[in-house]
């Protein structure tokens, strides 16, 4: 990958200079070589795509650019992404300027790991999770990986690429889920994906001999070492996985919501309990995993004390009651912000990275 493009569509509103300058931060902060440029229409948009192997697309408004979206550019890699929310889209959006910089990482990450399989372990377009390997041969220990996001759908897999990255540099497999989200599919429908998930994994290795990833390499999944971890919302999912009895040997917390009671006392990010759980209001208790210790499974609690004061409050109240119920658990605290301790670039990132590795060896 030598550079990367960014094309913005006729009528995106947003300030082009700010637009410039936030490109401009991720390429130096990614080390690529990058432009941003303005398509004057679709036809344009489509002859600027051709002449980069990496893109990224802000459609903007215009119906003929918008009926470009998932067609085949021409590039290898091609992201899509709107700064506004677009109702019921597969492509980045809603995450307002911000969304171009994770575009950026996105279509980085992307070009930088082409061998990445990803394994449907259902029929609905959100029920996938991309496996990442690490190179080598023999068994190797898993980590199964979910995503936060308050439980909303803007945010999606691609917030915990790094960490896939930095884990599979440690010798692990990871499985970074994409589920279905409750703000679009109910609270139950999430619930189960995270289950059904879990237990598909020890289809994984059949499907990786299946697309030549065992046979050319000699790598297999070591299903006797499986952690489940999660960032944020995605750490309320794994540990109660967990508590559901999920056959796993570590369960990790990633800045977690661990105290889903609180959460909704407190109003945390403008009611996401209330809303995730919508008519499943009666599950509170049974989905917090505070109040589900002891879990039974060694546990991992990493949280960076530059992260919302909640967060932290809702981690160590969760270990004290964890080791107190007869958990092992492991905290964590160190400097570092809500995204830090998922990127193995930060110093909370690698400790946390190591960590999982350590435990899983």
């Amino acid at each position: 990958m030598d550079e990367v493009l960014v094309i913005v569509g006729s009528g995106v509103v947003a300030d082009a200079g700010l637009l410039a300058q936030l490109a401009e931060r991720e390429f130096g902060r990614l080390g690529v070589r990058g432009a941003l440029v303005h398509a004057r229409d679709p036809a344009h948009l489509r002859s600027l795509a051709g002449r980069y192997g990496t893109v990224v697309v802000l459609p903007g408004p215009e119906k003929e650019a918008r009926e470009l979206i998932g067609q085949p550019l021409g590039p290898p890699v091609v992201v899509w992404a709107d700064l506004d929310r677009v109702e019921g889209a597969a492509h980045l959006n809603g995450r307002g300027i911000e969304g171009l910089s994770w575009a950026i990482r996105h279509a980085v990450h992307r070009a930088r790991h082409p061998g990445v399989r990803r394994i449907p372990y259902g029929p609905s377009p959100e029920q996938w999770g991309e496996l990442y390997v690490p190179e080598g041969r023999g068994a190797v220990p898993v980590v199964v990986l979910i995503h936060g996001g308050y439980w909303r759908s803007i945010w999606n897999a691609d917030t915990v690429e790094a960490l896939c990255a930095g884990l599979t540099r440690r010798g692990l497999a990871v499985w970074n889920l994409e589920y279905r989200r409750p703000d679009r599919h109910g609270w139950a429908a999430t619930r189960h994906d995270i289950a059904t998930a879990l237990n598909t994994l020890p289809a994984l290795p059949g499907l990786a001999r299946d697309s030549g990833l065992a046979r050319d390499s000699g790598l297999g999944l070591d299903l006797s070492r499986v952690a489940v971890a999660g960032h944020s919302a995605g750490a309320q999912l794994a540990l109660r996985a967990a508590a559901d009895g999920a056959r796993v040997s570590l369960a990790v917390s990633l800045a977690g919501v661990l105290d889903l009671v609180q959460c909704e006392r407190r109003w945390i990010s403008n009611g996401a309990v209330a809303a995730a759980l919508g008519d499943a209001a009666d599950d509170l208790h049974a989905s917090s995993p505070l109040l589900r210790v002891p879990l039974g499974v060694p546990q991992l609690v990493v949280q960076g004390t530059d992260d919302d004061p909640n967060l932290i409050d809702f981690g160590r109240r969760h270990v004290r009651a964890a080791m107190e119920a007869g958990d092992d658990v492991t905290y964590m605290e160190l400097p570092g912000d809500h995204f830090a301790v998922v990127s193995p670039d930060t110093p909370i990132g690698r400790a946390a990275a190591d960590a999982i590795a350590r435990a899983l060896s």
